[in-house]
């Protein structure tokens, strides 16, 4: 496939996976309301009955949709290295992000598929089953969030003006995210911090809402790929804490590197980073 055919393609594909991740999340509640299974995976990690449910039928739908790009998925095997960098284009997706929300009855769980090509991220769905809130966007079209009623608006990431406003985890704090806003804290006068679960942080990016997601843990490809299209879009980016761009499929770990999504790409946030990061987990 051609690039001009690709990029001719990507609203058709858009608007229907916005379906496909509508209908996984009907999945997803269906099980939480009537009660779910749990396993610990290798990492120890969990996985539910919801996650495993939704996950057969987005690789379903995805194969049906364009059987020319491979599915990468948290709950499917992974392709080996060797055979996984080839892949220009394929699809990367969890398919219920935020199992432990999920788990303990808080409703910051999403589902979110992306499209990468060339190691970016070009199409990005968000949907939260509780809220029925969608978020989405394709490379060059703007990002968009769309409410339970379907009404749809345009969203915009927005430059800094006063105090910041991070994103944060109840969760995912740790000593790096600690110096880092003790450092923040004694260059501005004061911030806030927005607790949110899942990579629905990453949409208040998006939204305007917030300035900056400090993330300095663990997090996996598929964890951001979706939101980096919309984050992007909306004019705002996700970088590595160097500040350099965040790039898929590029390594045999599937692992992140700590990352900043930002609002405001003008202030260097990097200079409030520990002088020695913690690494282990």
């Amino acid at each position: 496939m051609t690039e001009a055919e690709l990029k001719t393609l990507l609203p058709e594909l858009l608007t229907k996976v916005i379906k496909i991740a509508k209908d996984a999340g009907d999945i997803i509640l269906d099980v939480y309301e009537k009660g779910f299974e749990i396993e610990t995976k290798e990492d120890e990690s969990p996985v539910t009955t919801a996650d495993l449910a939704a996950n057969d039928h987005i690789v379903s739908e995805l194969n049906k949709l364009s059987p020319l790009f491979y599915v990468l998925s948290e709950e499917s095997e992974v392709m080996p290295f060797d055979e996984r960098k080839k892949l220009e284009t394929y699809w990367l997706v969890d398919p219920l992000d935020g199992t432990k929300e999920f788990i303990n009855k808080r409703d910051n769980f999403t589902v979110n598929i992306a499209l990468i090509h060339q190691h970016k991220s070009i199409l990005g769905v968000i949907y939260a089953p509780v809220s029925g809130d969608s978020y989405y966007a394709v490379s060059g079209n703007g990002s968009f969030k769309e409410d339970k009623a379907g009404l749809v608006q345009s969203i915009q990431a927005k430059k800094m003006e006063g105090e910041p406003i991070f994103a944060g985890s109840s969760r995912h704090g740790g000593g790096n995210l600690r110096q880092f806003l003790d450092s923040a804290k004694s260059h501005f006068n004061d911030y806030a911090v927005e607790t949110l679960g899942s990579s629905l942080k990453m949409c208040l990016i998006a939204e305007g809402k917030v300035d900056l997601y400090p993330r300095l843990w663990y997090t996996s490809e598929w964890d951001t790929a979706a939101a980096h299209c919309i984050v992007e879009e909306a004019g705002g980016s996700i970088v590595k804490t160097d500040m350099s761009p965040l790039l898929y499929n590029t390594k045999d770990s599937l692992l992140n590197p700590f990352f900043f999504a930002i609002g405001d790409n003008s202030y260097d946030w990097a200079k409030h980073l520990p002088e020695k990061m913690i690494y282990s987990k």
